[in-house]
């Protein structure tokens, strides 16, 4: 694999129990755990390459605790993120209004932060429609009103869920400051696995 290597951090935001935890497990893992999560605190962190092309992206991935308790905390794990993945649950309706909370919050302090809009549990609403609280149309307005890629997944059945994580990273790696330099990141050079998972309140 030639060409450069880039790391990009990615932000996961959004309401508790939206499924921000069960999207990482499914890209990373590629698994879907069965039962409740215990929920995150602060944040835990994983990192994967991603092949996009002849280079190879790491995605350095926060997953913050989504109880509004921490939101003070999450602020601390989205400064300087490149791509904030903003997660809503297809069938709570109000999981949608805390992602434009936390848009309003990346536009005021990360304004060159790119957002994508996630929605999760789709495979609950193609089982069942009228399980489904938040319409595509009022999210792809709202998307295309910030500027933002907009994607429905489920990571019970991995639907859309690599897509959007490789669309983070082709999209990294097509900007033009996809070399930086001086950064201080994690060095992932003496991994031999192409991730790891850690909670930081440790």
């Amino acid at each position: 694999m030639s060409g450069h290597r880039v790391d990009a951090k990615v932000v996961m935001l959004g309401k508790e129990s939206v499924g921000k935890t069960s999207l990482v497990e499914r890209f990373v893992h590629h698994r879907f755990l069965v039962g409740p999560y215990q929920n995150t605190i602060g944040a835990a962190f994983v990192a994967r390459q991603v092949q996009v092309g002849d280079k190879v992206v790491t995605l350095g991935i926060w997953d913050t605790a989504g109880s509004e308790r921490y939101e003070a905390m999450s602020r601390i794990y989205y400064r300087g993120a490149k791509a904030a993945i903003v997660c809503y649950d297809l069938t709570d309706s109000s999981s949608f209004l805390r992602v434009k909370f936390w848009v309003k919050e990346l536009q005021n302090c990360e304004e060159h932060c790119k957002i994508y809009l996630c929605g999760t549990k789709n495979d609950l609403v193609e089982n069942d429609r009228s399980m489904r609280q938040v319409d595509y149309h009022d999210v792809q307005d709202f998307a295309d009103e910030i500027k933002a890629q907009l994607f429905e997944t489920s990571s019970k059945t991995g639907s859309n869920v690599d897509e959007l994580f490789q669309k983070v990273a082709e999209d990294f790696n097509n900007t033009a400051f996809q070399i930086i330099t001086g950064e201080k990141g994690v060095d992932l050079g003496q991994k031999k696995n192409d991730y790891f998972y850690s909670c930081c309140h440790h």
